[in-house]
């Protein structure tokens, strides 16, 4: 094919691609970071502001937000990215093009439907999840159901070019504005009561959503006489009808999209089941409310914070392994596999580890407002939620390697046998008295057990490839276990000499340096490994130098 040869001694060999996937990972994971840094000034003063009951209101609000977003978005950046990279990698410019404009018009479509919906059904939503105070929470978030779609398809463009800059920028235009107008109109409004203080954290949502649409739409302008450029380089292709590229965009982003709605099916199911059944049990609403706060607004925020850097691993993943499937090398595509699911184990393992040994300390440094009572039981269901962070983070990388593959209903099945487990365990344990809410989080854990170990067996199956045991799995396991026994004694040590608060971020610190010191003591990141990342060359010549790692 004309466009094909053209452009064939252009693309990237095995250490290139690899390098460009890593990279793109590394800037949406400093993005990510950033990201959360900003939603931790967030999160936590808000916590802090409308106390659990606030987070009872907006957390119940906010599956059901995330549930219609993802029905609207979630397999549609995907299946730009795969169907623009895939096009791009064949030459197909023009083509890659208006997949994009296709993507972007339907979106906008599905923007318009989901915004309305929500729109006029918000006060019967409410009453049927059990928690009507969540009005105000549910409402506010209305502009942004019509705003994010828009954004996802810009998204899905730039990272099917394997540009993660813009996305980043989006996000943290998005975050940014978020947390300022989000914090500004909790305070404002908190006089008039904790259901729409709640709401204006909401608002704050709507507003981010319109910035990082802005900034996605500038950068798209920008940078489009190269987009022109590159168009006119296309050549020997005939262009798609627009009845072949939704049928194909629809294909993948179908069965994503099932597949994305399950975690979000899984919280607002949670949001049900957990509530009444609580009250069933004994607890009042507002007790109810309480401990759902603790779960959802409190510690599943902290869960939350790993999944920065998985999701910028899979949205890298996708295009990276389409790329290499799409010009058949088997080899390039095999390594990228086995290096996004050992960077995977390198975060999520240390995260959970850390999160259980440090929970309790934890929750108390960043949530002091709340009562001794409350703290207590919102450590308990973190060091419960913690476990669940690695096979989480596992099912993100290992669903994009899949999707990467072609096969994105396979991950979709087993995250709906997790999900249907999770439901069945979240009923029988939250109405046990003694369990109660936390019954919701030893189910998720579960959930996402089942998931990871199926998607694993699925990526051996289909990429054809076994895993280096040794190297994928165990030092990175005894590296995440070195680092909590440290962090763990540092803590007990520091505690009755500097205070819990101040013991408890030293003993992060030691756990963060005593992991890294492991890392490259057990080989688990490599000179090389350091070279594919952003600067990461003259990180390993500093610590060569230092006789810290060996060429």
């Amino acid at each position: 094919m004309p466009g094909f040869k053209k452009n064939a001694d252009f693309r990237p060999g095995i250490i290139m691609t690899r390098e460009n996937f890593l990279k793109g990972a590394a800037i949406l994971g400093i993005a990510g970071v950033i990201v959360k840094i900003l939603g931790a000034f967030y999160r936590i003063p808000i916590s802090n502001i409308i106390k659990t009951e606030g987070m009872g209101y907006y957390q119940t609000a906010y599956p059901l937000y995330v549930l219609l977003l993802t029905i609207s978005t979630s397999g549609f950046p995907v299946a730009i990215a795969k169907l623009v990279s895939e096009k791009r990698a064949l030459g197909d410019y023009r083509g890659a093009h208006k997949v994009f404009k296709v993507a972007l018009a339907g979106l906008f479509i599905c923007g318009i439907l989901t915004s309305l919906f929500v729109f006029l059904s918000a006060e019967n939503i409410v009453k049927a999840l059990g928690n009507t105070n969540a009005y105000f929470s549910l409402i506010a978030l209305v502009p942004a159901l019509f705003f994010v779609p828009m954004m996802s398809a810009f998204r899905g463009y730039f990272q099917g070019r394997q540009s993660m800059g813009p996305t980043a920028i989006s996000q943290i235009s998005e975050q940014a504005f978020r947390v300022g107008s989000g914090l500004f109109l909790t305070y404002y409004l908190l006089d008039r009561g904790i259901p729409i203080a709640a709401g204006g954290a909401s608002f704050g949502g709507s507003i981010g959503a319109i910035s990082g649409t802005l900034a996605m739409v500038l950068i798209y302008l920008f940078k489009r006489k190269d987009i022109g450029k590159e168009i006119k380089m296309t050549e020997g292709y005939e262009e798609e009808t627009t009845g072949k590229i939704v049928k194909d965009l629809l294909a993948i982003a179908i069965p994503i999209t099932i597949g994305s709605a399950i975690a979000p099916i899984m919280d607002t199911i949670d949001a049900a089941i957990v509530m009444r059944r609580l009250q069933y049990v004994g607890f009042s609403e507002f007790q109810a409310n309480d401990l759902y706060g603790q779960l959802k607004g409190l510690a599943q925020t902290l869960i939350n914070l790993p999944q920065v850097f998985s999701m910028a691993l899979a949205i890298s993943l996708v295009p990276a392994i389409s790329d290499a499937y799409a010009r058949k090398k088997r080899g390039e595509m095999k390594s990228i596999i086995s290096s996004g699911v050992r960077v995977t184990l390198l975060i999520g393992l240390p995260c959970a580890l850390g999160l259980f040994v440090l929970g309790k300390p934890i929750i108390r440094l960043l949530y002091f407002k709340n009562s001794l009572e409350a703290l207590n039981s919102t450590g308990e269901i973190l060091q419960y939620l913690s476990f669940g962070v690695i096979f989480l983070t596992l099912v993100q990388s290992l669903t994009a390697i899949l999707q990467g593959l072609g096969n994105p209903i396979i991950p979709v099945r087993n995250l709906l046998i997790g999900a249907i487990a999770k439901t069945i365990l979240t009923y029988i344990l939250t109405g046990i008295p003694r369990i109660n809410v936390k019954g919701a989080a030893i189910s998720t854990v579960v959930a996402y057990l089942i998931a990871s170990t199926l998607d694993l067996i699925s990526v051996r199956k289909y990429a054809k490839m076994e895993f280096e045991t040794g190297e994928v799995f165990v030092k990175p396991l005894i590296s995440a276990i070195g680092m909590a026994i440290m962090a763990r004694l540092s803590h007990i040590a520091l505690n009755s000499v500097i205070g819990d608060r101040l013991a408890t971020i030293l003993a992060i610190i030691v756990g963060a340096v005593i992991y890294f010191l492991l890392l490259i003591r057990t080989g688990s990141i490599t000179y090389e490994d350091f070279k594919l990342l952003p600067k990461g060359d003259k990180i390993a010549k500093t610590l060569v130098k230092l006789k810290l790692l060996k060429i």
